[in-house]
């Protein structure tokens, strides 16, 4: 028997911000990042927060890859404040990081209900509407996944006003994210019928607009679909999990501080040929999820005549877009360390990572040590 829950309410189209001057008599913890304070794209919140129905308390102290000391501050500003409601706004890390202080506050001082709206700025995470919130211990350099339907946000708020100024940098690294969570999830050991169409749907809109939104920041048509499809994306491996190019990323992550998109767009194509058993112009170690990929490739409008030429069709697509976005194929423009001693450790806490558990095939240390040998 499957479960399939879709419990977050979602908000989309023109001025689904103004779903905020719904709530009255309301505490309302705000967790946001400093970016949204000062670009005062806090203003789009707190403007549509109607004074004297609401009090509100803003947390703004947040950093990337959140670490469970700002998990830690943000709990104890909780207590002491006592909302009815928190409101995250930004990108993963803010959403991520409210999810975690909603979690432990309940938890630790018996909040009855406190729910949680998240209205996301970057189109990359689907923290949005996940069970998975990423914290780091900064001590140890590791990254943990936290999972538990409790971390569903119960709103979330897609308006695109508050994804057209993100930087191009920054559309290339989360809308790399994004398709790393659909075309994982498609594979993912738990999938299902109703994942797959969202995972597919999600990979056509972002092979179809993420360079529209990368060139044209503009482009409200491409930032609005990218948006819909990190949503998709999200809810297609909440469902079916996700798979060790994540595990990868979450462990390098930690280790070298490159931003989470950009390390699953390196990670994307090694991944894919290992877990279709693709090795060269060989055919001869085919796995099932080279059947899947094939099917993502006739999708697209690619060759794919068998499981492995459609396979190493989106492989090089993926490649294309990669570079049309000007993002690294591999470690070398990266100053890090890179020893066979730091590769043992990925590996270890890849391995670790509860990401894994879903991957179509299940690895071993050597595996993960072949992958990341073809990165530098």
């Amino acid at each position: 028997m499957e479960k399939i829950s879709l419990s977050t309410m979602i908000y989309s189209g023109e001025k689904a911000l103004d779903h905020l001057k719904s709530y009255e008599k309301k505490r309302i913890f705000i967790v946001a990042d400093p970016f949204i304070m000062e670009s005062r794209m806090i203003d789009h919140i707190e403007g549509r927060l109607v004074k004297g129905q609401n009090e509100w308390e803003l947390f703004s102290d947040i950093v990337p890859d959140p670490p469970v000391e700002n998990v830690v501050a943000g709990v104890k500003e909780i207590e002491a404040f006592k909302p009815d409601l928190i409101i995250a706004v930004g990108g993963g890390s803010a959403i991520d990081a409210a999810k975690a202080m909603k979690e432990f506050a309940m938890k630790i001082y018996d909040f009855e209900s406190l729910p949680l709206t998240a209205i996301p700025t970057t189109s990359g995470t689907g923290s949005e509407v996940t069970s998975f919130s990423i914290i780091t211990d900064t001590s140890k350099g590791i990254k943990y996944p936290l999972v538990a339907d409790a971390l569903i946000p119960e709103e979330a708020i897609l308006d695109t006003d508050l994804v057209k100024t993100v930087p191009p940098s920054i559309t290339a690294d989360t809308g790399m994210d994004a398709l790393t969570h659909a075309i994982e999830a498609y594979v993912a050991a738990d999938a299902n019928d109703f994942s797959d169409a969202m995972a597919e749907k999600a990979i056509r809109l972002i092979f179809q607009y993420l360079k529209d939104a990368y060139h044209d920041g503009e482009n409200i048509a491409a930032r609005e679909k990218m948006h819909h499809a990190s949503t998709m994306a999200g809810i297609a491996f909440n469902i079916a999990g996700l798979g060790i190019n994540h595990s990868i990323a979450h462990a390098c992550g930690a280790k070298f501080h490159i931003p989470h998109g950009r390390l699953n767009a390196i990670l994307l194509p090694k991944v894919i040929a290992y877990n279709a058993g693709v090795k060269g112009y060989s055919n001869a170690d085919l796995k099932p999820a080279a059947d899947k990929y094939a099917y993502l490739a006739g999708m697209l409008g690619l060759p794919a005549t068998n499981s492995a030429s459609g396979t190493r069709s989106l492989i090089k697509e993926i490649e294309k877009l990669r570079t049309a976005l000007d993002m690294p194929a591999d470690f070398k423009t990266y100053d890090i360390e890179y020893t066979d001693g730091i590769k043992e450790d990925i590996a270890k806490a890849a391995l670790d990572d509860s990401c894994t558990d879903t991957n179509p095939l299940e690895p071993n240390k050597e595996d993960i040590i072949a992958i990341l040998t073809q990165l530098k």
